[in-house]
């Protein structure tokens, strides 16, 4: 489980009862699944213990998704690869889902963690790819040689929209620090691991001999028992609680 307790809907003030019954929906939408762990909104039930920065960031978020200057496919490739390199393991479960919902094949997924190398991936997502990496990279490495290829793909509108949508992915180090787990949505189907250092073991979870051995994707990752990412306590991000 998370490192703190969400507030509960009995706790939860009417603007903030509204966001919570709207989340299932939207997540049921884009997924196409029930959560199989929790309730499946969980970094919200957590931002509810400040409602007005919970009203501000759903703004912020659907501000930023309302943009239509980039296709959906690539949008879902930059916040995919973003998440795992962050390590947020509720955002890998979901958008591996997501991402399969909106019609990515198992072999795509696997292939992000090496989508340099892959056929898979066209010259223009590739660009949008190593732009993701760089942006997401701390200090931030856009280099004039990486804007200027990702530019002869992409025109200003279309930047502006990447670069806000990654800023917004860049959020999702707000779940990486509260352990929020895995809700399940990639239960027994392939999801894209974190990014993290060979050893690396999330809080509170014994070790996993297959974690940690840097970035990857799992088949069949909903099919553990114990390490899950609804618990915040595993790297294997669609195991059950």
């Amino acid at each position: 489980m998370a490192r703190i307790e969400g507030v509960t809907k009995a706790q939860a003030g009417p603007m903030v009862k509204l966001v919570y019954s709207f989340g299932p929906r939207m997540f049921r939408k884009l997924t196409g699944r029930e959560p199989q762990t929790g309730s499946g909104i969980e970094p919200m039930e957590i931002w509810a213990y400040q409602p007005r920065m919970l009203m501000g960031m759903g703004r912020f978020n659907q501000a930023i998704r309302k943009g239509k200057s980039v296709d959906e496919r690539i949008k879902n490739l930059v916040e995919l690869k973003g998440a795992q390199m962050i390590g947020c393991e509720f955002c890998l479960d979901l958008g591996s889902q997501i991402c399969r919902n909106s019609g990515f094949s198992d072999a795509e997924l696997l292939a992000l963690p090496k989508y340099q190398s892959s056929e898979l991936f066209t010259d223009r997502e590739k660009a949008a790819l190593d732009y993701a990496v760089a942006v997401m990279r701390t200090p931030v490495e856009v280099t004039d040689e990486l804007f200027a290829r990702v530019r002869s793909y992409f025109d200003e509108r279309q930047l502006v929209e990447l670069t806000a949508l990654l800023t917004l992915v860049n959020l999702d180090r707000f779940n990486a620090a509260f352990g929020i787990g895995s809700a399940g949505f990639s239960d027994g189907m392939v999801c894209v691991l974190p990014d993290r250092p060979a050893g690396y073991v999330s809080p509170g979870a014994a070790a996993d001999p297959g974690a940690g051995d840097g970035p990857g994707a799992r088949p069949g990752a909903g099919d553990g028992d114990g390490a899950g990412r609804g618990a915040g306590t595993g790297a294997v991000p669609a195991s059950t609680r």
